[in-house]
């Protein structure tokens, strides 16, 4: 017991004070992007045509943030000109067609539906569903647990059982082998619910979009509530998107 709390006073307070202060991500961090509008309609081709997952519009110049996978090859082949990322990491946003952006995004506070806050605003219980994710989304989500983002001190919780859930995150492409099990669990879910998709597989089949064995989005099957784009997104995505959209 005495080395414990010899650890314990050795180690000090290590959870982060966010949002009470604002936390700074590594600079080799991809957040939200910044776009050049003015920038030359064959640089803009060029990324266009180079991204792996067709997530820009050279047309309007805008990035698709549920496609984009944050790969960086736009930054990179226009030197920054066109495209750059900032190490903004709220990216959230309540309304899909919001990801289409030209380097800004609405407040997701506005767009917070006030009849959530007042039924989930003390205590939000979350049932996770990995409908056929990589694993990427679903660690980044298990570190809100962890005594750095410590999520349950906001009154947030991962639990087993649909039944005791306020709602659903789902992560993954959806497969078809995982579509009646997603479904089950939603339907297992107490009415009213929420349903968060995380990532961009839930968002819009990442990088297995346009596959007969994934869907085009946790949208075409279920009534989302808040898409949190990113490839995985960053905890403190998810903790900025749950704080502001519920709290």
């Amino acid at each position: 017991m005495l080395n414990i709390l010899k650890n314990r006073f050795e180690q000090g307070y290590r959870t982060s004070r966010y949002p009470k202060e604002k936390i700074e991500p590594t600079s080799r961090y991809r957040g939200l992007p910044k776009i050049n509008s003015e920038a030359p309609s064959d640089m803009v081709m060029q990324c266009a045509d180079a991204c792996p997952q067709n997530a820009i519009d050279p047309q309007n110049k805008m990035i698709d943030m549920g496609r984009c996978v944050f790969c960086g090859t736009c930054e990179r082949l226009s030197e920054g000109r066109f495209v750059s990322f900032s190490r903004n990491f709220e990216l959230a946003v309540s309304m899909k067609e919001n990801l289409l952006t030209d380097g800004s995004l609405p407040a997701l506070s506005l767009h917070a539906r006030q009849n959530f806050k007042s039924l989930f605003g003390r205590s939000l219980q979350l049932r996770q569903i990995s409908a056929a994710g990589c694993n990427a989304c679903e660690a980044d989500l298990n570190v809100l647990a962890t005594p750095f983002f410590d999520m349950a001190r906001f009154g947030i919780n991962f639990v087993a059982s649909p039944r005791h859930a306020d709602g659903i995150v789902v992560t993954g492409p959806i497969s078809r082998n995982m579509k009646t099990a997603l479904l089950k669990t939603y339907e297992a879910v107490p009415s009213p619910k929420v349903v968060i998709a995380a990532g961009s597989c839930s968002l819009t089949g990442g990088p297995f979009r346009g596959s007969p064995e994934v869907s085009p989005g946790l949208d075409s099957l279920l009534p989302v509530d808040l898409f949190i784009p990113g490839c995985p997104p960053h905890p403190l995505t998810y903790l900025h998107a749950l704080l502001t959209y519920f709290k």
